[in-house]
């Protein structure tokens, strides 16, 4: 291959920032170039295995976490938080799906964000739109709207000290499945929902405790005791990206080492774009946003450049389509790839293309158009025979009012309540475990329909002795 990670400089490259001082990017790139690795090549190669998984139908990837991590809200108590919702909605994937769930968070280097347009106006005055904080700052003024390369070192610094914490909650015994009552939030309990994780948690203590009296305990089965945790961010701020690929000395092959998984957004997914140009070198797993513009053509052929080798676990497509779009955008994609025969894995993600302005200004989700395209990828998936792979959200563990809906009905008006989010609104706690619980009714579904299709194969076979 004539790939380098600096190959993506002779590409169009869409959604980067314009520094002032070229050569106060270039000092950040050679610092960032020489510091440790924030993920191991071993530990890309280990989720790849996973979600080859999930191509092939074996497991379901749960991929969430914040909209856009923030330098102002970084502390202990919103990374366990989040982590120990996503670790519900697994605990309820496993349980009530029946279905090994592969745990990837948008978290340690999620700072990047795409933005509809390079320019933001108010009052009159126009000011360089937020693009995240490893970019430039959230509030509008033109000191903090220019983006400073140096704010690249501080989301380094982060992602490290976050990912040494969650290497800790999924290693060091928070992730236990004897303490699964632990991992429910406080202001859950006065939801229909806490009855309904109170009794799955009984149900799972008894299994263990069954399991333990056949000699099967967290000193033989490490599973029980821990679990694995991966992270990931969208490949959007190249610069960062290209300082942090290194050479796997093991194998000789190129790994991002920012994240176990990047993924290329709907903005960026040209054939010829410099995204694209990038995550095609690096042997990371890597994701592609499926937005409903998107041709079968194009997208045969970006699955072609993006995994030439055609393997599993190294390519997983992101439908976004939006709940009015997606059973008539989505069936003939997926029959498109396979139709070539590509080995990918599909995921869902129902937040993106479902994005509204409130009567009250305010940017929201209705959490209805979220169940709605859910459950709709999951209905295009089980008629055409397909795995329905995963989940892709942006959520929190904070008692948030961003999207509205759900099971304590969060209205319009109380949206102004407690919106938090530095960018696009995400799904509280409430809200993520109420689609955990509605996605394992869809696997459901979707195994049961399976099992008819092999009933119905075996009958249809001849008899012979």
């Amino acid at each position: 291959m004539t790939w380098t990670p600096q190959s993506w400089r002779d590409k169009p490259a869409k959604q980067l920032p314009a520094y002032d001082d070229e050569s106060v990017l270039k000092a950040v790139e050679k610092k960032i170039s020489a510091f440790p690795p924030l993920v191991f090549a071993g530990e890309a190669r280990t989720l790849r295995a996973e979600l080859a998984k999930v191509a092939r139908g074996e497991a379901f990837l749960l991929q969430g976490g914040d909209c856009a991590e923030s330098f102002a809200e970084f502390n202990a108590e919103n990374i366990r938080d989040t982590f120990r919702v996503l670790l519900q909605m697994a605990i309820v994937l496993t349980f009530a799906g029946s279905m090994p769930v592969v745990k990837v968070g948008r978290v340690a280097g999620q700072f990047a964000k795409p933005r509809s347009t390079d320019t933001e106006t108010i009052d009159g005055v126009t000011l360089p739109s937020y693009r995240g904080d490893i970019i430039n700052g959230l509030d509008f003024t033109a000191e903090a709207r220019r983006p400073d390369p140096n704010r690249i070192l501080q989301a380094y610094h982060q992602s490290a000290a976050t990912l040494n914490l969650l290497r800790a909650f999924a290693k060091g015994g928070y992730a236990d499945l004897r303490e699964v009552h632990r991992w429910n939030l406080g202001y859950i309990e006065g939801s229909p929902l806490a009855d309904r994780y109170r009794d799955m948690g009984q149900r799972i203590q008894e299994a263990i405790r069954f399991m333990g009296a056949c000699g099967v305990t967290a000193d033989n089965v490490p599973t029980l005791h821990e679990t694995q945790f991966f992270t990931s961010h969208e490949a959007l701020l190249l610069p960062y990206e290209e300082s942090m690929t290194r050479v796997d000395s093991t194998t000789g092959r190129w790994y991002d080492t920012s994240a176990h998984f990047l993924w290329i957004g709907a903005r960026t997914g040209q054939l010829d774009g410099a995204q694209v140009e990038f995550a095609k070198g690096i042997w990371n797993p890597i994701g592609l946003k499926v937005g409903p513009d998107v041709t079968a053509e194009d997208l045969k052929q970006l699955c072609k450049i993006l995994n030439p080798r055609n393997e599993e676990g190294r390519l997983t497509l992101i439908a976004r389509m939006g709940a009015g779009l997606v059973e008539d955008k989505l069936p003939a994609l997926v029959e498109a790839v396979r139709a070539e025969d590509l080995k990918v894995g599909w995921s869902c993600d129902p937040m993106h293309g479902n994005t509204v302005k409130a009567d009250s200004g305010f940017k929201t989700r209705r959490f209805d158009d979220v169940l709605k395209e859910v459950k709709g990828f999951f209905a295009v998936h089980r008629a055409l025979g397909t795995h329905a792979g995963g989940i892709h959200v942006e959520m929190t563990g904070r008692n948030v009012t961003e999207c509205t809906g759900g099971q304590f009905n969060i209205s319009d008006q109380d949206l102004s309540a407690r919106y938090h989010t530095h960018c696009d609104p995400r799904l509280n706690a409430n809200q993520a475990l109420e689609l955990a619980f509605i996605v394992a009714e869809e696997l459901k579904k979707n195994r049961d329909a399976k099992d008819e299709r092999q009933k119905d194969v075996s009958w249809a076979m001849p008899y012979s002795s």
